[in-house]
């Protein structure tokens, strides 16, 4: 083994807006706070999903290929209805995509993610 994992870093245009809706949809906690950069956790010793502030920040665009999406966030759920109505109350966007076992919708600053039932 080289090294551990430390964190899954974000590019954001506001790191405490987009860290604050990932807190309420996976129930982590702050780890790491800072103007440019937050991460957050299960605990400070424990990998990160971490948020860093870019500018100028330009959102992914899905699906498109202008801007495409570098990678996205699985989020297992019990219930998909109740879920995204949930998500959408924390002010995701649905795109109106999926199947019965997953749907996609857009964090608040246009990343990617995913709700999945299997």
């Amino acid at each position: 083994m080289i090294g551990t994992w430390q964190a899954l870093v974000i590019d954001c245009e506001n790191p405490d807006k987009l860290a604050s809706f990932y807190e309420q949809l996976l129930g982590m906690v702050r780890v790491e706070n800072d103007d440019d950069w937050v991460g957050i956790g299960d605990a400070p010793d424990r990998p990160a999903i971490a948020f860093q502030r870019v500018d100028p920040y330009i959102a992914p665009e899905w699906p498109g290929h202008v801007h495409p999406q570098q990678a996205h966030i699985d989020v297992k759920v019990k219930d998909l209805d109740l879920a995204e109505t949930q998500v959408l109350a924390m002010g995701a966007t649905s795109m109106g995509a999926g199947s019965k076992t997953f749907r996609v919708y857009l964090d608040p600053q246009s990343h990617p993610f995913c709700l999945v039932s299997w």
